[in-house]
Order: structure tokens, then sequence, then C-alpha cells
């Protein structure tokens, strides 16, 4: 998938080393619940395994062609958050501190939306963020998401207890957004 300024494309082992580079930023993965990557080896193991699952993405600047970031779809069959029906899947995302507040990953989700309704057929997409987590908050909202609810004490992949809230895009939703702005 390409948008103006980015190609989502697999995951290679060879991005291991700018897989490393932004995930091991301590601000970046415990935020969304997962710890910063130890080493070059610790990346390329998540590029084997995590990454390798169907619908997730390196994040790729058209400009250098370096991966700063990830993002996908998850289905009900697979680890996620929210609470899903067949038919809905739940769209995850970050991307290294230097490029935060650019307006990549809303412009990497709208990508992700489009092949959600337009080629997978969904009936709604979820997306969820930790409190605090306030950038992910305004993604949710820049995209087109509503708030749907808020879990309270959900424990996160790292162990803790955490408040996480919910908001969710219908396909009527996203065929009324796009409508308008046709």
């Amino acid at each position: 998938m390409e948008t103006d300024r980015l190609i989502l494309r697999p995951w290679r082992e060879s991005d291991a080393v700018s897989l490393f580079r932004y995930a091991s930023d301590p601000d970046i993965g415990p935020i969304a619940g997962w710890l910063p990557h130890a080493s070059v080896d610790d990346s390329l193991e998540i590029i084997r395994t995590v990454f390798a699952s169907p619908e997730i993405y390196a994040v790729v600047l058209k400009n250098s062609h370096e991966p700063v970031g990830s993002c996908g779809i998850m289905f009900s069959d697979s680890l996620h958050s929210a609470d899903m029906k067949q038919g809905e899947a739940e769209i995850g995302y970050w991307i290294g501190k230097p490029y935060w507040g650019q307006g990549m990953i809303p412009e990497a989700v709208k990508a992700l939306l489009s092949r959600c309704f337009n080629k997978l057929r969904l009936d709604a997409v979820w997306c969820g963020y930790y409190e605090g987590n306030d950038k992910s908050k305004r993604v949710c909202e820049k995209s087109g998401f509503k708030y749907h609810h808020t879990n309270p004490d959900i424990v996160s992949p790292l162990g803790d207890k955490r408040t996480e809230h919910f908001y969710v895009m219908t396909k009527e939703d996203y065929k009324m957004m796009y409508k308008r702005k046709a």
C-alpha cells in the first residue's frame, strides 16, 4: 500500500537494525504495552514472529525507504484488545519518536481503513489505547473513529493494570466519512 509519503509493506529481516533504532526507545513500547527492544536480535525475533502475521506492515518513508514504525490489522482470531465479532478487526500502530506529530500514522491508518472496508469487506474496525497515550487518542479521533467504551483494570501485555479506551468505525461511518470528502 502507498500513501503520499509512506509505503506500507511486510517487514523484512533486513529491517531489524531500523526496527531496533525506534523500538528500543523507552517512550515508544511501554505506553502501548510492550517492552522496548533490548537488541537488534530482539528486533529480528519480533520480525520473525509478531510481525510475520498477515496484515502487519512496516511504515516506510518513501523518501528514504527506511521503516520508522509499524501498523497492522488484527482479527478476532489473533491477539487483540477489543471484543470483536466475526467481520471486525482492530488497527494498531506506532511510530518512532522523531516522526511524532507529523501526521504519518493517521496517513497509514487511512490506508488501512481503505483496505479493511474496500478489500477485506469488514463490518467494523476498532482502535484502542491505554489511558495517558494522548498521541494514540489523537490518531483515533483524527482518523474518524468514534468513542465506544472504556475498560478499567485491563491487564496489559506487560502485566500491569491499565484503563483502555476503545473507538470504533463501522462500514457505514466509513462510507459517510469518505462520501463527504469526495
